[in-house]
């Protein structure tokens, strides 16, 4: 795949996350949304869920992370990308360096809880990682999110 072809392909599975992040928005959720990719076809999709199921954990990688693997049948998503629409956090950066994830795209940066803030090597060392896909929209999204909050 040519770059400008990866660079498509990032910002099409992109729209997907930003389309579970609106979802959770609407649900009164903090909109982040998640979409793994396998082989070229979209394997689990997921946004945050912490207020409806009482979670901390209920994140939107750590549902689609929980979704890919039970549906591959393994705990390991090597050949797998995941998209989605905010910086992952210490907790879900983590749980993605033990799935080994290959590639993680990721949109809007997360000032205050990113992993790169607090725990920089926590992804999987074979792990590439791609940041600022679609990074305004879902920079909006959030912010329009927190300022409904006020």
């Amino acid at each position: 795949m040519t770059s400008e072809e990866q660079q498509r392909m990032d910002e099409q599975m992109m729209r997907l996350a930003l389309k579970e992040a609106e979802h959770a928005y609407e649900e009164g959720e903090v909109p982040v949304g998640a979409v793994v990719v396998c082989e070229g076809r979209v394997i689990a999709r997921a946004h945050n869920q912490t207020e409806r199921l009482g979670d901390v954990t209920a994140h939107a990688e750590m549902l689609a992370i929980t979704s890919a693997a039970n549906l591959l049948g393994g705990k390991y998503l090597t050949n797998c990308t995941l998209y989605v629409s905010v910086e992952p956090c210490v907790m879900c950066a983590g749980a993605l360096g033990w799935a080994q994830v290959g590639r993680v795209v990721y949109g809007a940066t997360d000032e205050k809880r990113g992993y790169h803030l607090f725990a920089p090597q926590a992804m999987h060392v074979r792990t590439e990682v791609v940041s600022g896909v679609l990074e305004e929209e879902c920079a909006e999204l959030m912010k329009s999110f927190f300022q409904r909050l006020r």
